[in-house]
């Protein structure tokens, strides 16, 4: 079991309703992290980053089953040996789109797949995109790791889930909107803080849908210190994470051994 990791994460502007032109800037990102020095563990991409939120054409614009993206960040596992969270994309399924996040471990080999649970009705996500319905977990080199979207980590009852669930490090691919900063930084150190685990956000930067993005792409600890966070401008930020840390924290503060989980209900 792998316990350090080092993450690299693409913080980049996405051009609305382009898959073509965001395809291309999404494999020159995945190129540029791959060639950093240390070489990462893990690569993670932003939220919805082939069509962005060009939401009234989602369905012409969507990634049919997600082929074209699984085939190329596969193949650029396999030839880098380097795992990848491909944020999300739009994902035509049938006659529905869903907001899904699929990861690839180093042999190129999809190793887990999530949906958006909870659609953003202020972005009107609800009017075009089909909600997810099961939690995003998986293992990461050995470690448990979980996932969710932008919107959801306002809901604490999905983090704490994942949490109980066995997760160490919690990864937020997003496009999170100005002028919500302070939600922003407040709700990811809140889910690392109360669940005791890594907290990895990726956040897009730029124009785009008619929104602006404010990046500040981080990664929290379990004790809820930023050990890296970007500015408003594209970057690739990393962190070295010891998820023996994990541990350590809920050993000291036994929240999970002090919860009352009948009263709650």
């Amino acid at each position: 079991m792998t316990t350090r990791l080092r993450v690299a994460i693409v913080q980049m502007n996405i051009e609305a309703g382009s898959p073509d032109a965001n395809f291309a800037k999404m494999e020159a990102k995945l190129l540029e992290a791959a060639a950093l020095d240390p070489k990462p563990d893990l690569i993670v991409l932003p939220e919805m980053w082939n069509t962005g939120y060009a939401l009234t054409e989602i369905g012409k614009l969507a990634d049919p089953d997600g082929t074209r993206t699984k085939q190329l960040v596969s193949e650029f596992c396999r030839s880098h040996s380097v795992n990848v969270l491909a944020g999300s994309i739009a994902q035509l399924r049938g006659d529905q789109v869903t907001n899904t996040i699929h990861v690839f471990d180093r042999t190129g080999a999809e190793i887990s797949e999530y949906s958006k649970i909870h659609l953003f009705q202020l972005m009107n996500e609800h009017l075009h995109l089909q909600a997810g319905e099961a939690a995003g977990v998986f293992q990461l080199e050995g470690s448990p790791a979980a996932a969710m979207i932008c919107y959801d980590i306002r809901f604490p009852e999905l983090a704490r889930k994942l949490a109980l669930g066995g997760a160490k490090i919690l990864f937020v691919p997003a496009e999170w909107p100005h002028p919500r900063l302070h939600h922003w930084r407040t709700l990811l150190q809140a889910r690392a803080i109360e669940n005791q685990m890594f907290v990895v956000s990726c956040n897009t930067v730029g124009e785009s849908g008619g929104s602006s993005f404010f990046g500040h792409s981080m990664v929290i600890d379990p004790w809820g210190e930023v050990l890296a966070e970007a500015e408003e401008k594209e970057t690739i930020l990393t962190a070295d994470i010891d998820l023996s840390l994990v541990d350590e924290v809920r050993g000291r503060i036994p929240v999970f051994a002090d919860r009352r989980p009948s009263l709650y209900e």
